[in-house]
């Protein structure tokens, strides 16, 4: 059975800011420690008005600090905003503080627009991505002889690196680095199965892992009934056309799916369709034999969720639910095991 972990966007929504989004980050984290989810990762996004961890680091620092046992990390940290030597830096002093718990993710997107990578000082035309990840790992590593730049802290400590992508890039660079890799299937779905076969065939174990473990992520919006998940689903259908057309808000209000659905366009119809076929929309039963099938369909060791949820209460819910889900299937294993 794959672990589950939560993939938080801290979500500002309307009439909301961004002080309230990293609260109820801290609350649903602590909730998710409850229920025994494996990890809690946060995403760097910038320019984003529905998007609060922008400071990714510092609010991977807010939830460890208020959580205790969870794994905390990026899910992820776009690395050509950054300088290798800061992200080891500010992940070895994460990983100082709270030992044992902090993942480090790393990501080849810019996590915004072409304009706000300017903003960020990115040079989109230079790709350095795999000479990046590989030097982020050697500052992880105790000094070599003769090495004059150490990460400090960061230098020994060996935070666990993962690679994450939503193309068959990430797949083969995470491939051949031998480390694990989540893949974005909760808005990039369209080579995702070209993408697991890439990364599992292709596989050298490593110092880091002996053997591939996959990572996939799903949206999970979960309710006490099917047409009240329905109803809370069009809070991310809306974010995410609104950025997709280029006008990015706050998450918005749940509306009457019906009538959300009639007032798409074709193209809008497709789009959601498509980006977002891999979601999970319903009650407890729903949810159960959805995940059941997905994970039946593409066995990943790890199923990472999110669920951009406008009432922080039900976004509480949908997990609570999901975790009911996921003990209900764990059950069912010992007994479909015997019956085969």
């Amino acid at each position: 059975m794959a672990s589950f972990s939560v993939l938080d966007l801290s979500p500002i929504t309307e009439g909301s800011s961004a002080a309230d989004a990293l609260r109820n980050t801290l609350d649903l984290a602590r909730h998710a420690e409850r229920l025994g989810y494996h990890r809690y990762w946060l995403a760097e996004h910038h320019n984003i008005p529905s998007v609060a961890s922008a400071a990714t680091s510092v609010v991977i620092a807010h939830v460890a600090g208020g959580t205790s046992r969870i794994r905390v990390g990026a899910g992820g940290i776009m690395l050509p905003n950054h300088s290798p030597l800061v992200i080891a830096e500010q992940f070895g002093t994460l990983e100082s503080l709270f030992p044992g718990r902090v993942d480090l993710g790393l990501g080849r997107a810019p996590g915004s627009d072409q304009l706000t990578a300017v903003a960020l000082r990115r040079n989109p035309a230079v790709d350095t991505f795999p000479q990046d990840v590989i030097e982020v790992m050697a500052l992880f590593r105790e000094p070599a002889p003769g090495q004059r730049v150490h990460a400090i802290p960061g230098a020994g400590l060996r935070v666990p690196v993962w690679i994450l992508g939503s193309s068959l890039f990430g797949a083969q660079l995470a491939a051949d680095l031998g480390l694990p890799f989540a893949f974005a299937s909760h808005f990039a779905p369209r080579l995702l199965t070209q993408a697991i076969d890439v990364y599992r065939s292709r596989f050298r174990p490593s110092e880091h892992l002996a053997q591939s473990r996959l990572m996939l992520g799903v949206n999970v919006v979960a309710a006490d009934t099917d047409a009240e998940a329905r109803r809370l689903f069009t809070s991310h259908q809306q974010v995410f056309l609104a950025l997709r057309t280029g006008h990015p808000r706050p998450l918005p209000r749940p509306v009457d799916p019906d009538r959300f659905e009639a007032q798409l366009t074709p193209l809008e119809r497709a789009e959601l369709q498509h980006t977002l076929s891999t979601a999970i929309v319903g009650s407890r039963e729903t949810v159960r034999d959805g995940v059941s099938a997905f994970l039946a369909r593409h066995r990943p060791e790890e199923l990472i969720v999110t669920g951009q949820i406008f009432d922080h209460a039900a976004r509480v819910r949908s997990y609570e639910i999901l975790a009911a889900a996921g003990d209900e299937l764990e059950r069912a294993r010992p007994a479909a095991s015997q019956a085969s």
